[in-house]
């Protein structure tokens, strides 16, 4: 029997979650979920985790699972997400992943290699850069050493970064270069379902997304963590903006601006990562879902 792994892909807010459901139910197989904004249990309105009525529709797997004071690696998922499909496929020879950001697809999908040890004093200095309010500087210096990482990891997120441009400035070579050298073998055939929408009405979904978190308390949820902002699951898109509001440093308009300008971005670099992979099957994102499992069912081999 061949093992399936149903990945649907595509930009925040495109609408992966509701099309990952409904080829759940029609596959009637499990989910896992491969968005790491959403592991973590003090983060739900902010992440956008699905709605109770969506995580009862269908079982979810790594939706809420662990806490921001744990420790947790996209190494570490890779493991527990291999672990949990080698169960599912047990009892179906089809599971769904839906997507969140290349780097934690790809870990499913294809396996990391080993990354060299690097002089800690690199990396010292780069937290300085970051203290001193030098983000854009990395930024530009990662697109100009590495553009495939610019462009596949949460550049916002300083401690991505930091872990990017240390590898590069190590070893002289790109981060990107140890991904992968080799694909890892799997157990299952990857089905690519990508997700996409003209670029206008990709702003216009994130925006409208930011207003709906906000009415639904992000703010509130913010302060809550603000305590611990420092912590690396906090470094993200939505929380970063308004601890920076919190501290005085900008308005609550302000803030809210930003959230939405920064999503648009990593929106934006999403779609430029995944149009390099050739092995994807494209559907606008009003396509009905029935003509994307009829596509998918085309690609089965019942043995």
């Amino acid at each position: 029997m061949i093992n399936y792994l149903l990945t649907v892909i595509g930009p925040t807010a495109i609408g992966k979650t509701a099309l990952s459901i409904k080829l759940a139910q029609h596959f009637k197989t499990e989910i896992i979920s491969c968005d790491s904004r959403q592991f973590f249990k003090e983060m739900s309105i902010g992440t956008a985790v699905p709605s109770a009525e969506e995580l009862a529709a269908t079982p979810h797997h790594f939706i809420q699972n662990i806490s921001i004071f744990e420790p947790y690696s996209v190494g570490q998922f890779e493991k527990d997400a291999l672990k949990k499909l080698d169960e599912l496929f047990l009892k179906n020879n089809i599971v769904v992943m839906v997507g969140g950001s290349g780097l934690y697809t790809n870990a499913v999908l294809e396996g990391f290699d080993d990354f060299p040890e690097i002089d800690p004093e690199i990396r010292e200095k780069l937290n300085k850069q970051i203290e001193n309010g030098e983000l854009k500087i990395l930024q530009n210096q990662l697109k100009e050493l590495d553009p495939e990482s610019y462009n596949s990891i949460e550049i916002e997120n300083p401690h991505r970064l930091i872990r990017a441009l240390e590898i590069c400035i190590g070893t002289g070579k790109p981060y990107s270069s140890f991904k992968n050298k080799d694909k890892t073998k799997r157990n299952f055939i990857p089905i690519k379902i990508g997700l996409t929408a003209k670029r206008e009405t990709m702003y216009r979904r994130i925006n409208r997304r930011v207003d709906l978190i906000l009415q639904e308390g992000l703010l509130e949820e913010a302060k809550k963590l603000y305590p611990h902002k420092e912590l690396n699951a906090l470094q993200t898109v939505g929380y970063r903006e308004l601890f920076d509001y919190f501290d005085g440093k900008c308005t609550l308009e302000f803030a809210i601006e930003e959230i939405k300008k920064n999503t648009r971005r990593f929106a934006k670099r999403q779609v430029t990562w995944n149009k390099k992979d050739e092995s994807i099957l494209w559907f606008d994102f009003e396509t009905n879902p029935s003509e994307i499992i009829k596509k998918i069912e085309t690609q089965i081999h019942l043995d």
